[in-house]
């Protein structure tokens, strides 16, 4: 292992955990004003949010993880391209927390380190194996992000939009994986990952 590598890693992770985080595109609700929201609906709003920027803390550790252990610079390159689009994710997400009045999870660092773990298993396994892995995170992940926009108020147009946004790059993630030859995870995975993701969204709304 290059001592370069295992750097870059720690720095990311320490990055994400406890930086602010800057876009590299605007936001695509930039130009849209804020909703009549009542404090109920601000509130709620700000909790889904965080279980937002906690999808894309996850989305981080695993795709690091991932690239961590890969042995394929091809796979490790659409790993890499797909966490810059995750970054801005992460970045909208906390900057609209914040416009809400809410705050980030304070399981961050736990989060992170078990994505992490999971990533880098996932990526030991083979190139198959990691873009499978891959391929159902992110098709779960836009079932989740439906989910929320089901819940939101329906004036909440600027939460909507970012949330729109996230949902079709997160689809087009899975895409890409299964161009790239991802195999398709057994149930057993699959019924883990979903339990897992239940667990993490019920914790995430409230802590």
């Amino acid at each position: 292992m290059k001592p370069d590598k295992l750097i870059s890693t720690f720095d990311k992770g320490l990055r994400t955990l406890f930086a602010t985080t800057i876009a590299s595109r605007q936001r695509p609700d930039a130009f849209i004003a804020e909703g009549a929201l009542n404090d109920d609906n601000k509130a709620h709003a700000a909790k889904l949010m965080r279980i937002n920027h906690v999808g894309e803390v996850c989305a981080q550790a695993l795709y690091s993880g991932q690239a961590f252990t890969s042995r394929n610079p091809y796979i490790v390159s659409a790993l890499k391209q797909a966490a810059d689009e995750e970054t801005d994710h992460l970045a909208w997400c906390e900057a609209r927390i914040n416009e809400l009045g809410g705050r980030k999870s304070l399981l961050n660092p736990v989060w992170y380190a078990g994505s992490f773990t999971l990533g880098a298993v996932a990526g030991a396994l083979g190139d198959q194996w990691n873009l499978g892995f891959l391929e159902e995170t992110e098709q779960q992940v836009s079932v989740h992000l439906q989910n929320h926009l089901d819940q939101l108020d329906e004036s909440d147009i600027k939460t909507r939009t970012i949330i729109n946004q996230m949902q079709a790059e997160e689809i087009l993630h899975a895409n890409n994986a299964n161009h790239l030859g991802a195999s398709e995870l057994p149930a057993p995975i699959k019924t883990g990952m979903k339990i897992a993701s239940k667990i993490m969204t019920k914790t995430a709304y409230y802590i």
